[in-house]
């Protein structure tokens, strides 16, 4: 993060008394509910936790609770309602939107020592599983019974359940599976009070309202979730993945929407562009086209009379929408080493670039043309790179800004050129996120998004779950002030002059 602007540094040295006071307090009261261990205050101690994926913006809390426990849980949640002390949920950190951003006058509430796998019930084709429980580290465990966790974002093998069902997580096969939202049962945590909550079931459906579809994408503003009950789904007898190259990214685009117009549901449809492409291949060489300017890859999976069919069939779709080459995986290997650049698209970007700004949006499937000329425009409007990966099939859009953030002016272009893909997103009938989440990064960019109206009812409902807003406190619902002088600004800049901006 840049060093603070001479005024930031003033009005941080001046509450630095009252802040060493209110962290003696807290540190204080929550010794007498965890253990020396559990309880990190020096800042040496609590660095790690300053920042999530999104390393631009950094803050330290006033302390890290680590309980062990959800007695201890609770014991923390109601220490800092008495104190009102904001909390800030975390579970691997790896998010990319800044949800875990710790408060500068709050605690942050890991959740890591939750990783027990409580049980896997083969026959009902379910997992109980505390919230650190990484991802990936389900589906190893259903294995030997043919089952796996469905939802796999790239970041699987790190990121936690509990992560997921605050950001309403997908990945490359969201596509036919769905997002965390279909796939967990039921939810169990604590309210900002410490009180339980216990939200959906194990049967079909819930009595009441369906306060879970609620609750999973809330970003830690409405609870603090400890276990969750999630869907197993079959094993595939088979899959195989088609790489299309395409010269023209139109074509490519105009492809997506014909596999999907089709009738065709593939199990993973992903889009690279070619500076993505690029990078990704250097890093893990799955034969991908360096001379295309677009690359998709589509899966089926199935029987193995399904796979054949359908594969066909896409064939046929792809090469009538203008593709320049066609390759199906041979065998198991290859179609994971096809997949093996998707999933490592971010790691590739740091090998070339300092840091890079993920974006997240959604757009119609039949604008994805649209919206990759624009960025391209974009990048000379900014003077910074963009490499771009898409969850293709549903119009989730991942942007990779490469920038160097120890340079102010670079990073502030950066997060004028991601305002503008979010903005030029919502003007092609799309939305300012898709599973990253809103964070701290999108909150202006959802003053576009939805009206003063509609950001009320949105704080209404977080009122409903903590009167207090002591629970990740800044995060998602922007204020209607934010909004009015973000509309202000950006009229008089003329840079995004949308209609919309107007009702500000």
């Amino acid at each position: 993060m840049n060093a603070p602007l001479p005024a930031q540094a003033l009005a941080e040295a001046a509450d630095a008394p009252d802040r060493s006071r209110r962290q003696a307090e807290v540190v204080a009261a929550l010794s007498e509910v965890l253990p020396a261990h559990a309880l990190l205050w020096h800042r040496e101690d609590t660095t790690p936790y300053e920042c999530d994926g999104l390393t631009a913006y950094r803050e330290q809390p006033l302390a890290v609770a680590l309980p062990e426990t959800e007695d201890q849980v609770a014991a923390v949640l109601r220490t800092c309602h008495r104190l009102q002390v904001p909390v800030v949920a975390r579970g691997a950190g790896t998010g990319l939107s800044g949800g875990a951003l710790p408060h500068r006058l709050g605690v942050t509430l890991s959740l890591a020592k939750f990783n027990r796998i409580v049980r896997i019930d083969p026959h009902a084709r379910t997992a109980v599983v505390q919230s650190g429980v990484r991802n990936l580290a389900i589906s190893e465990a259903a294995a030997p019974f043919g089952l796996y966790y469905a939802p796999d974002p790239s970041s699987q093998i790190a990121c936690t359940i509990g992560g997921n069902v605050a950001e309403n997580s997908g990945g490359v096969h969201c596509l036919k599976y769905g997002l965390t939202v279909h796939n967990v049962l039921k939810v169990r945590g604590y309210t900002v009070e410490g009180e339980p909550l216990e939200l959906g079931s194990e049967a079909l459906d819930a009595p009441g309202l369906d306060l879970l579809a609620v609750f999973i994408g809330s970003e830690g503003l409405l609870g603090v979730v400890t276990e969750v009950t999630v869907r197993l789904v079959p094993k595939p007898q088979l899959a195989r993945c088609i790489m299309a190259s395409f010269d023209d990214i139109r074509k490519a685009g105009d492809a997506v929407a014909n596999v999907i117009a089709a009738g065709i549901i593939p199990a993973g449809l992903e889009m690279m562009d070619k500076p993505m492409t690029a990078a990704v291949e250097d890093f893990v060489h799955a034969g991908y086209d360096l001379n295309a300017q677009a690359i998709l890859l589509c899966e089926s999976d199935g029987t193995p009379e399904e796979v054949a069919e359908e594969i066909a069939r896409m064939m046929d779709v792809l090469v009538a929408s203008g593709a320049t080459r066609v390759e199906v995986s041979k065998d198991e290997a290859q179609r994971l080493k096809f997949w093996s650049g998707r999933k490592n698209a971010f790691p590739a970007s740091g090998r070339i670039s300092p840091d890079y700004m993920c974006m997240d949006s959604t757009i119609p499937r039949k604008r994805l043309a649209d919206i990759l000329l624009a960025i391209q425009e974009m990048e000379k409007k900014y003077g910074l790179r963009c490499a771009n990966v898409f969850h293709a099939g549903d119009g989730n859009l991942h942007p990779l800004i490469l920038f160097d953030a120890n340079d102010p002016d670079q990073l502030h272009r950066c997060e004028l050129f991601g305002a503008d893909i979010l903005e030029t997103s919502v003007a092609l009938g799309g939305t300012v996120t898709g599973e990253h989440g809103v964070g701290v990064e999108k909150l202006s960019s959802m003053c576009v998004q939805f009206a003063p109206e509609e950001l009320e009812q949105m704080r209404a409902l977080k009122r409903a779950f903590d009167p207090a807003e002591g629970l990740n406190p800044g995060k998602l619902v922007p204020t209607l002030n934010r909004c009015a002088e973000y509309g202000k600004m950006h009229v008089r800049k003329g840079l995004l002059p949308f209609p919309e901006l107007e009702r500000f």
